[in-house]
């Protein structure tokens, strides 16, 4: 069964970094918790709604931006919090759960997986959903049956403070997924935790 959507796009960096708003209270009937947009979750943005492709991106919630207009306003509060919810709900609305969204690959129209850097972008206000365990799968599953990792090195080349902790939270996940690949995987998880040690000190 296919996730409700936790947000939609609103503004790119690159062609694979993406900034995703999470629907707030008011935007959809059920609004995700926290645990539904944790770090690490694999996430879909669906281009069927836009260019009627058929074809999914798929990425990985890497970061978490906060916007509180509140932040640095000094002064008293004129108006406690419920009563601003009444007579000025659009100040609320002011705020917003920003995430850092990576590409890493793309589901086409007949849903067979790619890795890497897709050749089609996200639009503005594309909806964005959450992987179903089925599809984590899917999107890994080699030919031998084996997890596929083509998009580490791609990771690895953003130079990004929380790309490490992001990889390794991707190999635990598929440890899980992919039991018979526990061993593999160890090491790949081992060596990757090195770099992110030695790396930085060099």
């Amino acid at each position: 069964m296919m996730q409700q959507p936790i947000g939609k796009i609103v503004k790119s960096n690159s062609h694979i970094d993406y900034v995703c708003q999470v629907f707030g209270v008011g935007e959809t009937p059920q609004p995700p918790a926290p645990e539904d947009y944790s770090f690490g979750a694999f996430v879909a943005a669906e281009l069927e709604a836009n260019g009627g492709t058929g074809a999914t991106l798929v990425g990985l919630i890497y970061n978490t931006l906060l916007m509180n207009p509140e932040f640095g306003a000094l002064g008293p509060r004129l108006s406690p919090r419920s009563e601003v919810e009444i007579f000025s709900p659009d100040y609320l609305a002011e705020t917003a759960t920003l995430l850092g969204v990576i590409s890493i690959g793309w589901f086409d129209a007949a849903g067979r997986a790619q890795q890497g850097v897709p050749a089609l972008a996200a639009t503005v206000n594309c909806p964005v959903r959450l992987l179903t365990q089925e599809e984590i799968i899917t999107f890994h599953a080699g030919m031998d049956g084996q997890p596929q990792l083509r998009y580490a090195p791609q990771l690895l080349a953003q130079k990004h403070a929380l790309v490490a902790p992001l990889l390794l939270s991707v190999i635990d996940r598929l440890s899980d997924l992919f039991p018979h690949s526990r061993s593999r995987l160890a090491v790949m998880r081992n060596n990757v935790a090195w770099k992110s040690i030695v790396q930085p000190a060099g």
